[in-house]
């Protein structure tokens, strides 16, 4: 049995080197799988890090230009309203002027408008009442024979200068009028006296 049980041992050490050979070229096999798989999964991940980055950033430039922009709305938007102000406030001292610097200023924009000489005088009733009259008679004598000019009975709804009128012709020449026409080219200079 001797040379029986050495047959054994010989199959059975032959199995187990064939299976020990197994066991490593599958333990290898396995392991260039794993290290391809991980090589993929790092490779996926480093990907997945890049566009999340990237998205990321992209994100923070779009917002940051948005607030940017929206930095300069509410900018433009103050400037506006402090230009707003302005023309007001120089609105509000034109109408506000003494009396005397007042009446010749209705004066004058009634004969530089005046046409006919004959036309009617529309004051507010703060200034008809303050000074209509003594400004229909300045500008009667500043026109000379041409001047025919009255004082309307009607009041205007304006906060100061005047309207002429003359049938169904009205010459505007309010204070608010003046200012706004006055906006037009004065509003950049404003700008840049108030902002730079």
């Amino acid at each position: 049995m001797k040379g029986t049980e050495k047959i054994i041992a010989h199959i059975q050490a032959d199995a187990q080197a064939q299976t020990d050979d197994i066991l490593a070229r599958a333990a290898a096999q396995c392991e260039e799988i794993r290290a391809g798989y991980e090589a993929k999964a790092q490779e996926l991940y480093d990907s997945k890090l890049r566009a999340g980055a990237k998205d990321c950033g992209d994100r923070a430039e779009s917002l940051k230009r948005l607030a940017e922009m929206e930095g300069r709305k509410g900018l433009l938007a103050a400037k506006q309203e402090m230009i707003a102000a302005s023309f007001a406030k120089a609105q509000e001292m034109l109408v506000s002027l003494p009396e005397e610097p007042y009446r010749s200023l209705l004066k004058k924009l009634a004969v530089d408008a005046a046409v006919t000489g004959k036309e009617e005088i529309v004051l507010n009733s703060r200034d008809r009442e303050r000074c209509g009259e003594a400004v229909v008679k300045a500008v009667n004598e500043a026109l000379g024979e041409k001047g025919q000019m009255t004082l309307s009975a009607d009041t205007g709804d304006f906060a100061g200068g005047l309207i002429l009128r003359r049938e169904n012709i009205q010459v505007n020449c309010t204070a608010e009028l003046l200012v706004e026409l006055c906006r037009g080219d004065m509003a950049a200079t404003l700008a840049g006296v108030l902002f730079e």
